[in-house]
């Protein structure tokens, strides 16, 4: 998901992140890729803390920053156990 396309507006921004992570723990994705861009990083300050809040992280299983991008982060969910 990049967040280029909306980085002026801060309600679009949260909407976008909460659609994104809701979305990938309901159809079972194991990672999401954000693209908040390397910029002044206030964009991925702002990403970092939408998914430090607590009833988003119940939703996935680490956050991390990709070390060979920075302008990227990586959201890795728990794989789902299947139904029985």
């Amino acid at each position: 998901m990049d967040l280029h396309p909306i980085f002026r507006n801060n309600r679009d921004i949260e909407l976008a992140l909460r659609q994104t992570i809701f979305k990938a723990a309901r159809t079972g994705e194991t990672v999401v890729e954000i693209i908040p861009g390397k910029g002044s990083g206030q964009l991925k300050q702002r990403t970092l803390a939408f998914l430090g809040q607590r009833h988003i992280k119940k939703l996935y299983d680490r956050v991390e920053a990709d070390p060979n991008n920075p302008g990227r982060v990586l959201v890795h969910f728990r794989p789902r156990q299947p139904q029985q």
